[in-house]
């Protein structure tokens, strides 16, 4: 995993993605941190960062975006899936050299809130909590981009994949609100759901029988539980789809400045399902 991680961080700076992608996020944190905290007076860091969840959905995808589609358009992939090196380790590698292009800004924003302390009143703690979820944020965000990369040969599109699925995250909160609340609607809901997962195991695994048991099973628990109790849906729908809104972990240490250590675990959690699933895509390819 080593020489993976390497060789990967090596390609990042040598292709100069990485300078970019550094220079980006630095020009930008700079712009907030001195338009809120400086200028502005905004005691909280956490502000800053705020404004830079939207800036990371349109870095991050340019970050991932080679990550295996460009392997896989060069035929490259073919050294990699054919080394001693387990697939397993090799998008560990990928995925740890991608986090490390990331943590450099990362720690370089670091600075400001002892910037702010030396002008005034800070709030470390909850300025180096905000960075910490910030952080974690963009690694959730890079996951999803490595396995989006991993479906696909094309660049173009698992960058734009990429962004569509950070932008839908990023609006999830005020879309929620258009969503069913009748019992009906919930159990529609829960079906599409439910399919859309299932076709990507079966995407993932190419084993379709287990698509087909997984999905049987799926309608006909869906259907008892609302024979049995239609109450149950009601408003499940949103609530389920509510507690989807990641954003919403980071808004809890940037805006009302909580320690929500439940919803780090949880994106830690994310972060090894989309890892383990870019596995199994891989693995997939490797055997088809």
């Amino acid at each position: 995993m080593a020489a993976v991680y390497r060789r990967e961080l090596k390609s990042y700076f040598q292709s100069m993605t990485g300078y970019v992608f550094i220079a980006f996020m630095v020009l930008f944190i700079g712009i907030y941190f001195m338009a809120y905290n400086m200028m502005s007076g905004y005691p909280y860091f956490s502000y800053t960062l705020s404004g830079m969840v939207t800036i990371i959905m349109i870095g991050i995808p340019v970050l991932t975006m080679r990550s295996f589609a460009d392997d896989r358009k060069t035929k490259t992939d073919q050294l990699l899936l054919t080394s001693p090196v387990s697939v397993g380790k090799i998008v560990l590698g990928k995925y740890l050299s991608m986090v490390t292009v990331f943590a450099v800004p990362v720690v370089l924003s670091c600075l400001c809130p002892l910037i702010i302390k030396m002008n005034g009143t800070a709030h470390l703690k909850a300025d180096y909590a905000a960075i910490l979820a910030f952080f974690l944020l963009g690694c959730v965000y890079i996951a999803i981009g490595m396995f989006i990369s991993s479906l696909t040969e094309s660049q173009i599109i698992a960058a734009v994949g990429t962004f569509g699925i950070i932008l839908l995250l990023l609006l999830w909160p005020n879309l929620v609100g258009f969503l069913p609340t009748t019992a009906l609607g919930s159990l529609i809901g829960f079906f599409l759901l439910w399919s859309l997962a299932v076709l990507i195991v079966n995407r993932v695994t190419s084993h379709t029988g287990l698509a087909v048991i997984l999905e049987a099973a799926g309608i006909i628990v869906m259907v008892g539980l609302y024979l049995i109790k239609k109450g149950l849906f009601d408003r499940a729908l949103t609530n389920v789809m509510e507690k989807v809104a990641i954003t919403g972990v980071f808004q809890n240490f940037a805006t009302h400045y909580i320690f929500d250590l439940g919803g780090l675990v949880t994106y830690i959690s994310i972060i090894f399902l989309l890892v383990f699933l870019t596995v199994q895509s891989i693995e997939k390819r490797r055997w088809s």
